[in-house]
């Protein structure tokens, strides 16, 4: 179990020792990750793969990598399911094993049993607020990506509707494409 006390900062929760449990950082409290599923961990699998194909030698794909971000005027540390974060915002050549200290292009939620999609809008908004340029919220039930932006409403995709973005050039993506790498049913 992960220590706690009234109030921690990033460095504090940060040193925290490893647990099985994966936690977050938010308003000063270590709050506990929804555990994935079987679903959800398909979808985090697919998603990483064909984003580690596209990004090749320009960028980075993590899996449940901790961000520091600042929510609220307060220190965030979120784990999203999956990040892309480019080698022109955070140096190849950094080897420190850390939270990512700058805030990606692109992060992932996936809806796990438990969550609504209602949560993880709020926490797009706040991703957004916090200086990520892209939020993908991804419900496996629905066959749906939402994909949120800082200057414009989101837009769900389904089926074959194209995921590409300027933000993330030569990406070619549908909903469809990742379901089935997945290997989901429609």
């Amino acid at each position: 179990m992960l220590q706690s006390k009234t109030h921690l900062t990033v460095t504090e929760f940060l040193n925290q020792p490893e647990t099985d449990i994966t936690y977050e950082l938010v308003n000063g409290e270590a709050i506990p990750k929804m555990s994935p599923k079987r679903f959800h961990s398909r979808l985090t699998g697919a998603l990483y793969t064909l984003l580690t194909q596209w990004c090749q030698e320009q960028g980075e794909v993590g899996i449940e990598w901790a961000v520091t971000l600042t929510r609220t005027e307060q220190d965030w540390v979120p784990v999203p399911d999956l990040l892309y974060i480019s080698y022109t915002r955070l140096s190849r050549d950094r080897v420190l094993d850390e939270a990512c200290p700058i805030p990606p292009e692109l992060v992932i939620e996936i809806i796990s049993p438990g969550q609504s999609f209602g949560d993880l809008a709020e926490k797009a908004v706040d991703y957004l607020q916090a200086g990520v340029l892209r939020v993908w919220v991804v419900d496996s039930h629905a066959s749906t990506i939402t994909v949120f932006y800082p200057d414009a409403p989101p837009q769900t995709k389904r089926g074959d509707a194209m995921l590409t973005d300027t933000l993330l050039a030569g990406l070619q993506l549908t909903p469809q494409n990742i379901f089935q790498q997945a290997g989901l049913p429609d």
